[in-house]
C-alpha cells in the first residue's frame, strides 16, 4: 500500500512539471523507478499504478489437508508408531510425507504449523517418584508454618 501511495505521489508531482530526478528525490526511489511509474501510468491509467498481490507458489497441503493433520498431531505420536509421544519436526514430516505424499523439509515444516496456529511446546517433566498429594499438604501445612508473616 505504501508502493502505491509513492507512485501516485509521484505521478502528481510529474503532473506538476517537476522532473524525473527530482520527483525520484522527493519520494525516496531511484529515477528509474519514476520513468517506470509515468510509462505504466500512460498505458494504464490509475489501476495501472495499483499494489498487486505476490501470492507466491501454491500451498501443496490443502484446507482439508491441514485439518486432517491436525486431528493425527493431536492423536500423538505414539499413535503413529513413535517411541515417545513427543512431536519433532522430522517427525511431522515423515507423517505428512506417509500421508499426503509431499515432502517437506523438516525445517519448513514449521512454518506449515506456525500457520495452523500450532507453538512449540514440550511436554513437562516430572519425577516419578512425585507425589502431588505429599507435595500439597507440605504446601497447605509446613509452608504455613515456616513461611514469614507479613
Amino acid at each position: 500500500m505504501e508502493l502505491e501511495v509513492r507512485r501516485r505521489t509521484g505521478i502528481a508531482l510529474l503532473a506538476k512539471g517537476l522532473g524525473v530526478r527530482e520527483v525520484a528525490r522527493l519520494v525516496g526511489t531511484s529515477p528509474g523507478s519514476v520513468t517506470r511509474w509515468r510509462q505504466t501510468y500512460e498505458r494504464a491509467g490509475e489501476e495501472g499504478l495499483k499494489a498487486k498481490r505476490h501470492p507466491g507458489a501454491k500451498p501443496r497441503l490443502s484446507v482439508q489437508d491441514r485439518q486432517r493433520l491436525a486431528a493425527m498431531l493431536l492423536e500423538g505420536a505414539q499413535a503413529h508408531g513413535y517411541s515417545t509421544d513427543l512431536w519433532t519436526l522430522k517427525r511431522v514430516a515423515q507423517v505428512i510425507e506417509k500421508h499426503f505424499g509431499v515432502h517437506y523439509h523438516h525445517c519448513y515444516v514449521w512454518e506449515i504449523l506456525r500457520r495452523m496456529k500450532w507453538s512449540p511446546q514440550k511436554p513437562r517433566r516430572l519425577a516419578r517418584e512425585r507425589d502431588e498429594a505429599r507435595i500439597e499438604r507440605w504446601r497447605k501445612v509446613d509452608w504455613a508454618r515456616i513461611k514469614k508473616s507479613p
